[in-house]
């Protein structure tokens, strides 16, 4: 029997190295080649291909591609018709989501999205600049910008609609945000056909496990200590888990071993109450992967 290989889209560009993060962090070596566009993947199950973010969900709805990882935002612009397996919040320079908004200089006499009725917009993302501005009744030229889209306004356009995470590029270039026209953040993305393939629908679905579990172990860290049982429910209050902790008896009759998960950044905060409640042995571990 022939083994199934799942043709895997990798984002070129500026997700390109925060992808291949957690792919490792997942436990899959990908290994990129300046001269290929086929990295190579330490799984012989799946056949990755390196591909604009952009243009990521057609070649997916189209099936030259079973899956990938591309922003919504991409999705949304080629209105291309493909199965959403999960979502990963991960992004170049942050973990929040990157926003597409509407800017006008400084000094422009805008001071709402409506303001703009009759005037030019210049963006990347036409399709879907046009698309909030119909939900937003307004009429007004969306002209598709080649690059260095900060600059054309005032002579080459009225206003612009970019994309930014942290807002410096907007402000470095003179320009005042508007309003919001979306929230993206990455998707692993199937084409509805490959989905439908058990074997490959399998595979697509172990990928967004581990992908997940990796994401929702950031901040968490693991603690475990000795504690007394009578002292059990003074140290156990003290815990904000994700779940209830876990009490097991050690085999010095009296004393359980408590372990749970919590957030890193109250860890300092809770180690000292945790002591003057009875812990003692008190040990802290990071966690890589956390499956629901």
């Amino acid at each position: 029997m022939s083994q199934t290989i799942l043709s895997f889209g990798i984002p070129s560009g500026s997700l390109q190295d925060a992808t291949k993060e957690l792919f490792a962090r997942a436990g899959y070596s990908i290994t990129f080649s300046s001269r290929s566009y086929y990295p190579t993947i330490d799984d012989p199950e799946i056949e990755c291909m390196l591909i604009r973010a952009q243009e990521m969900a057609r070649y997916v709805e189209s099936g030259v591609l079973d899956a990938g990882i591309t922003g919504l935002d991409w999705v949304m612009e080629t209105r291309a018709d493909v199965h959403e397996v999960c979502e990963l919040i991960f992004s170049k320079v942050s973990r929040r989501p990157v926003r597409w908004v509407l800017c006008v200089p400084n000094d422009s006499e805008v001071q709402s999205a409506e303001d703009l009725q009759g005037k030019r917009i210049a963006t990347e993302a036409v399709n879907l600049t046009k698309d909030w501005l119909e939900q937003q009744d307004i009429q007004a030229s969306v002209e598709f910008s080649w690059g260095a889209t900060e600059a054309k306004p005032p002579k080459l356009a009225d206003a612009i609609v970019e994309i930014t995470e942290t807002g410096s590029s907007i402000r470095a270039n003179n320009l005042r945000i508007v309003d919001e026209v979306l929230q993206s953040t990455p998707r692993l993305i199937s084409n509805h056909e490959s989905f439908k393939d058990a074997s490959k629908r399998k595979k697509i679905e172990n990928i967004a496990l581990m992908l997940t579990a990796c994401l929702h172990a950031e901040g968490k860290v693991a603690i475990m200590m000795n504690v007394r049982q009578e002292d059990v429910s003074a140290v156990t209050a003290l815990l904000p888990a994700l779940q209830t902790p876990t009490v097991s008896p050690l085999s010095d009759t009296g004393w359980a071993d408590v372990t749970s998960i919590l957030d890193e950044t109250v860890v300092r905060q809770i180690v000292p109450q945790l002591k003057a409640a009875g812990a003692r042995g008190i040990v802290e571990y990071s966690i890589n992967k956390l499956i629901d």
